[in-house]
């Protein structure tokens, strides 16, 4: 089985986040990357089980600038067997999109796996859009993954339950909580990593759709006020005049 995974970087979780340039540019400077979580431990992770158990090879790929390679021998280490990098820095999820999928026509990729989401911007796109790209079937939020004579078996949570598909491949699969669980690489790894090919491809001309013209924060949280559990008259006051319906 052929597995391509698509891997992206998303600034640490203890990052603390500023802006430029009048709030026009996200300030990198002392922001420490790391691979987007949901694709390290959901869809790389689960790639590597089936690889493990059914033989094959897997494959991460990425649009990103140089710098971005620490990240993918990352993912080299927990035990993908290469990579690829487009040499792109894309702005816009169709642009990310289609520069894998022009990469993966021809290929035979029996799956391409991504995350459900990236933590810095949650779009929850790339994979449907690489599909739509390629005609092939899409599956998205999946929390349990088997691959039998070529048929792949989802299971995905909904509301009040969980919905249980069967699609043959090819297919794009986005993977959410459940698919797998998180692996650290051992130094075998992280050594082996650093031999593993690292291919460098070129962009293919598209347009990117779009564009920011502003970030801001979100409003900082109000300090928590305490009311004495004997005082109800004052809580339902508070929740009356100062409360907030979402």
């Amino acid at each position: 089985m052929k597995i391509l995974v698509c891997i992206s970087k998303a600034p640490d979780t203890t990052t603390k986040i500023a802006f430029a340039d009048n709030n026009t540019r996200f300030n990198e400077v002392g922001v420490q990357y790391i691979v987007n979580p949901y694709d390290e431990w959901y869809a790389l992770v689960r790639a590597l089980e089936l690889k493990e158990a059914q033989g094959g090879t897997v494959t991460t790929i990425t649009v990103g600038i140089a710098a971005d390679d620490a990240i993918i021998r990352k993912a080299l280490a927990i035990g993908a067997d290469d990579a690829i990098r487009i040499n792109a820095d894309p702005k816009d999820a169709y642009y990310t999109a289609f520069q894998i999928a022009e990469f993966t026509k021809g290929k035979g990729f029996d799956l391409i796996l991504t995350g459900k989401e990236t933590i810095n911007y949650n779009g929850s796109q790339v994979g449907g859009m690489i599909a739509e790209i390629l005609s092939l079937p899409f599956v998205s939020l999946a929390s349990k993954l088997e691959v039998v004579n070529g048929k792949a078996k989802i299971a995905c949570e909904v509301a009040g339950g969980v919905e249980v598909l069967e699609v043959p491949t090819p297919l794009v699969i986005s993977a959410a909580k459940g698919m797998a669980e998180q692996r650290i690489p051992n130094m075998r790894g992280i050594m082996a990593a650093r031999t593993k090919p690292l291919t460098v491809v070129e962009p293919v001309a598209c347009e990117e759709l779009v564009t920011f013209e502003v970030y801001e924060l979100p409003p900082s949280k109000s300090e928590c006020r305490y009311v004495d559990p004997s005082n109800m008259a004052e809580l339902v006051g508070l929740l009356h005049t100062q409360s907030k319906v979402i």
